[in-house]
């Protein structure tokens, strides 16, 4: 049941409140007071909630694109680095890919020198010791020196002068007066090299028995014949020198007398020739670069390098450079087959077959 008190309230007709001031009330100045001092900010009291709320979703924004910007910065930095590491690796790499490769041709280049060095040992091991020379090295150098000035002496002015006052001229020769004048100065020069030999060494006697040996005993033959079998690699080694120092294009293309007489087919002065190449030659030849220097340096260093000196001593003595590639496989030729036989006759036939083969190889 309901009071009568109630009733008015229900039942009260319904009148605006009159106008009055927006004052805050006690409790929200109080709230505002405990906020003011709490916040510490003056500047507070004039910013209302709307602006508040729109700036704080501004500085959530702004710290929000500042995150992303420092996220996408450090993303960029981090390729940036990333790439300048892999450029680094890259330049590792290749810096290592240069060193394995210059490492694998050194070593190729260092095989390649040891296979060389081994062929070499291989073919000179059965060289034997060296010779037992009584004379020193100052005899060694005046004997090559006195024979290469008499040898030029010789065959550029004594013969010729002693020609010309005779009353002969060699260009007015006939092709057997020529054969005899390369004759008569081949066995000129051979005899005064072993005059010299003779005379510079004869404070030395006796000399030792494997010095200037000659003798049809033995096995020697055998390696004659095996030297033999290199006369095409001879041939061979003549073209590489020539493609190596090709004839120049203004010098003359000279006829020796030896080919001229060969052309007329006097058959005198191909006899003389053959008697001056296959004997003569060959004969004071050996004697002076195998029988004479070979021994002589081995008392310095190994057999292998002394057969290696002699015989491009022995090449220069020719004066040919269009031959120096042959001529010093042939002084290494024989330098090995008297090395191996300690009989210089060895040497002198192989010498003689070899000029005797090129001399028929020119009568084709």
């Amino acid at each position: 049941m309901l009071s009568s008190r109630s009733l008015p309230i229900t039942h009260r007709p319904f009148s605006p409140p009159p106008p009055r001031l927006l004052l805050p009330s006690s409790s929200a100045l109080n709230s505002f007071s405990r906020f003011r001092v709490s916040n510490q900010s003056p500047l507070s009291l004039s910013i209302s909630p709307r602006d508040r709320t729109f700036r704080a979703v501004d500085s959530h924004l702004n710290l929000s694109n500042n995150r992303w910007k420092k996220i996408s910065c450090f993303r960029h930095e981090d390729f940036e680095a990333e790439n300048r590491e892999s450029e680094f690796r890259e330049e590792i790499r290749d810096d290592k890919l240069i060193r394995l490769h210059s490492s694998k041709s050194s070593s190729e280049e260092k095989n390649l020198f040891q296979n060389l060095q081994e062929a070499v040992k291989s073919l000179f091991r059965d060289t034997g010791q060296p010779w037992e020379v009584p004379w020193t090295a100052e005899t060694t150098v005046q004997v090559m020196l006195i024979w290469i000035a008499s040898f030029w002496l010789l065959g550029s002015w004594v013969i010729p002068f002693a020609a010309h006052m005779a009353g002969f001229n060699r260009g007015s020769l006939t092709y057997r007066g020529q054969a005899l004048y390369s004759l008569l100065t081949d066995i000129t020069e051979g005899l005064a090299g072993i005059a010299i030999l003779r005379h510079r060494l004869s404070h030395f006697r006796p000399l030792p028995s494997d010095l200037f040996k000659c003798s049809l005993r033995g096995t020697w033959y055998l390696d004659v014949a095996l030297g033999c079998f290199l006369f095409p690699l001879v041939n061979h080694l003549s073209q590489v020198n020539l493609v190596l120092l090709p004839l120049m294009p203004s010098a003359p293309v000279t006829i020796s007398s030896v080919e001229q007489s060969i052309i007329a087919r006097d058959p005198v002065a191909m006899a003389l020739y053959a008697t001056v190449v296959s004997v003569c030659a060959p004969v004071w030849e050996e004697i002076v670069f195998r029988g004479f220097l070979l021994p002589s340096l081995s008392k310095y260093m190994p057999v292998w390098c002394s057969i290696l000196i002699s015989s491009v001593a022995f090449a220069l003595a020719h004066f040919n450079v269009q031959r120096m590639l042959p001529l010093i496989f042939l002084g290494v030729l024989m330098g090995v087959v008297l090395a191996r036989t300690r009989n210089l006759f060895a040497p002198m036939v192989l010498h003689s077959l070899w000029n005797g083969f090129v001399f028929l190889d020119l009568m084709k």
